[in-house]
């Protein structure tokens, strides 16, 4: 039942969504999750899902009630996303939860997945526990948080976002001769760290062949690379470029099918979320699919027709960041 919540509920449900970003980047395929525990307003256990295969985010905050000395019996959880009622590389939290005489589970968002959805919230109720969802603004967050579970959950897709740079003027290449960045250190940065939170990367041959680039997640906190995917339906891939001198630190896919099989394809492969890094061609093809789900586009204050670089406006200013989100899933 989705219920208007108390202020204090609210709280305690931010706070489980500041813990779920903890895992960012580690715990893919599965879910962001966060859990905080509640006994007479006041907070006995916190957690998150933070490596994939370790604890979830249930299991972590009724471990730090233990760890602090405090009995959950009786006490409220907060959590993000509706408990597991089946076995994966975890056992059922619904199972630690009832254990542990939780007497109230408020959940921000539920599980589309098929072996999830409902279960896990029926059986709480079956086990004498008050089970509610959350109606407002902290429901939609925890739905974003998890936009690539949700629609490979429901598609068996990758959630795909397009990464793009582009000039004042329209342009998202530099003259020949020039450093081949459109954007400022700041945006190569934050590009690093989607990187680092994406499962796999790709890119079109053109681009390849034009930068012979490494696509890997580098001077962040980067805990695995991504899977680099290369759009070459000739085989033009050279076997002295970056990415095939580099397998050691991630695998290279060379992908030679039509979009919906590619993305179909990466789906099984339990990739969740795809960051598209390549140029106007493979932009193109992808959007003519269908198949782009959120933009992320940085505009640098520069002007580049004409065969040469000028800064339009100075050159301490900052790119400008546009992001659009296509579809909710």
């Amino acid at each position: 039942m989705n219920v208007s919540l108390t202020t204090a509920d609210r709280q305690h449900l931010k706070r489980a969504l500041e813990l779920a970003e903890g895992g960012r980047g580690k715990v893919s395929p599965n879910p962001l999750v966060g859990a905080v525990v509640v006994r007479d307003g006041e907070v006995i256990g916190e957690g998150f899902h933070a490596e994939l295969g370790d604890l979830h985010a249930e299991r972590a905050a009724l471990a730090d009630c233990r760890e602090r000395g405090e009995d959950p019996a009786g006490a409220a959880m907060y959590v993000t996303l509706e408990p597991c009622a089946h076995e994966g590389r975890q056992p059922p939290c619904v199972e630690a939860i009832l254990e542990a005489g939780i007497a109230r589970v408020v959940i921000a968002s539920e599980d589309p997945s098929e072996k999830a959805s409902g279960r896990g919230p029926g059986i709480l109720r079956d086990g004498g526990v008050e089970v509610e969802f959350a109606a407002e603004e902290e429901a939609t967050a925890a739905r974003l948080l998890n936009q690539p579970f949700r629609k490979h959950a429901r598609t068996g897709l990758p959630l795909v976002t397009l990464k793009l740079a582009m000039s004042l003027d329209g342009q998202t290449t530099t003259p020949e001769g020039a450093s081949p960045w459109i954007s400022g250190p700041e945006s190569l940065e934050l590009v690093h760290r989607w990187r680092a939170e994406s499962d796999a990367i790709a890119v079109g041959i053109g681009t390849v062949l034009a930068d012979d680039p490494l696509l890997t997640a580098r001077d962040v906190d980067a805990p695995r690379q991504p899977l680099r995917v290369v759009f070459d339906r000739q085989a033009r891939l050279p076997r002295d470029s970056q990415l095939l001198s580099t397998l050691d630190q991630s695998p290279v896919l060379v992908v030679a099918d039509e979009i919906e099989a590619a993305l179909a394809d990466l789906g099984r492969r339990g990739i969740t979320s795809l960051l598209l890094e390549g140029g106007r061609t493979l932009a193109a093809a992808f959007a003519a699919a269908g198949q782009i789900d959120e933009a992320r586009v940085f505009v640098a204050p520069i002007l580049l027709a004409g065969g040469e670089r000028i800064e339009a406006v100075g050159s301490d200013a900052e790119d400008t960041l546009i992001e659009t989100r296509f579809r909710e899933w």
